[in-house]
């Protein structure tokens, strides 16, 4: 047989093919890429990659590093269909690939803009790095830039492309910021600083068409006003990549339905990363985030390679808008009760989330050594008492932390 074919050389499907070999696995490795680019780092994409043109990929691995390790990598190639019973997969063009086990490692596309003129030129979305450089390359002539959709990768756009002395407008449908992704108070101190840099956010506000001249987009029309736009992103969220595992047959709910040890409802086929939903909590979950790719990945491997094992690792997020570094350690919902750390002058510095009296999440803003211990107490089971909380004093966390452990 083919050994293993992993389709994806995102995080999670790179960080696989590298891990199954750190694990022992001596069988075929296959990685196939639709993308043409040598696997890359996402997150730079919306920051520093967009900054200057000057600016490379950030790979996630040399490529040395799939030589020396007997990884065939395949880029630029598309999956069209996967074959159960053959054991094969399709690739562009009629080649075909053998596998004893497939993964699926498909990430997820942008969620499409459906109102007039979304296909005007100067429309982006901003998931590739073709996405980037097409971006990158208009920017020079741009000065006015509407993002469509208040998520993290639009609001990373907005603050790099502010910082750059561009005329920015932020137009969120829901009524705040970062609704499906963080807290109130973490998006109201969002807000608060892309509007001190010179972002216009407009919220509970929808978008009617998008006008155009000469088949270029001029401006984003809204209920009551048309906001002049040299380009426009549209970050409203994104959809997992499924078309092949339902082709296949596959179980599907909220991405390509798997177990704790990512298995399919074949038995040989698995999936890991944006395109997966697992079991968590009290029902299933899709994660969004390179830490749920990678651990997947690393777990996944491990079972590959004769051990199984479960995911049972703690989520956690990041984003860095503008000067803010955003930092989520668990999954808030569900939480009923809020507590929040505040600095000196005010300023929002930490969220701790608890449902029934536990520690289930915490957020920060520029405050990287709270993180990190607030994933070791979730991890833990532990939960601070509320006043060393409000306080946010990481060393007396750490220390109540320390002091229960032994």
């Amino acid at each position: 047989m083919g050994g293993i074919v992993i389709i994806g050389a995102g995080h999670g499907g790179t960080q696989l093919a590298v891990s199954l070999r750190e694990q022992g696995y001596k069988g075929e490795v296959h990685l196939v890429s639709a993308d043409p680019d040598h696997p890359y780092h996402k997150p730079p994409l919306s920051k520093s990659f967009m900054k200057s043109p000057d600016v490379a990929l950030q790979p996630l691995r040399a490529a040395q590093i799939f030589a020396d390790n007997d990884i065939e990598l395949r880029l630029g190639q598309r999956v069209e269909a996967i074959d159960r019973v053959a054991r094969q997969v399709t690739l562009t063009g009629g080649e075909s690939l053998s596998y004893d086990r497939l993964v699926l490692a498909t990430g997820t596309e942008a969620r499409r803009l459906t109102v007039p003129g979304a296909d005007l030129a100067g429309v982006f979305t901003l998931r590739t790095a073709a996405d980037a450089r097409a971006m990158r390359e208009a920017l020079p002539q741009v000065a006015r830039v509407v993002v469509i959709g208040g998520g993290f990768i639009g609001l990373e756009a907005a603050a790099m492309l502010a910082g750059r002395g561009i005329a920015v407008s932020v137009v969120e449908l829901a009524p705040r910021l970062l609704g499906r992704a963080a807290s109130p108070a973490l998006a109201a101190a969002v807000e608060a600083a892309l509007t001190a840099s010179g972002v216009r956010v407009l919220t509970g506000v929808g978008i009617t068409a998008l006008r155009g001249a000469g088949g270029h987009v001029t401006g984003v029309a809204l209920a009551g006003e048309v906001l002049p736009a040299d380009l426009v992103i549209v970050g409203i969220g994104a959809v997992p990549v499924v078309d092949l595992a339902r082709a296949a047959g596959l179980a599907l709910d909220n991405g390509i339905a798997v177990d704790r040890q990512l298995r399919s409802a074949d038995p040989v086929i698995y999936a890991l990363g944006d395109c997966a939903s697992f079991p968590g909590g009290t029902g299933r979950l899709r994660l969004e985030s390179v830490q749920n790719a990678t651990d997947q990945a690393r777990a996944l491997a491990a079972t590959l390679a004769g051990t199984p094992t479960d995911y049972v690792a703690v989520p956690w997020f990041w984003s860095d808008i503008g000067a803010m570094k955003l930092q989520i350690a668990g999954l808030a919902g569900g939480a009923d009760e809020a507590i929040e750390c505040r600095g000196p002058e005010g300023a929002l510095k930490s969220v701790y989330h608890l449902k029934e009296g536990r520690l289930v999440a915490v957020e920060t803003i520029n405050s990287a050594g709270e993180h990190m211990l607030a994933r070791q107490m979730i991890a833990r089971g532990f939960t601070p008492p509320r006043e060393l909380m409000r306080a946010g004093d990481a060393r007396a966390l750490k220390a109540a932390f320390m002091a229960a452990a032994d």
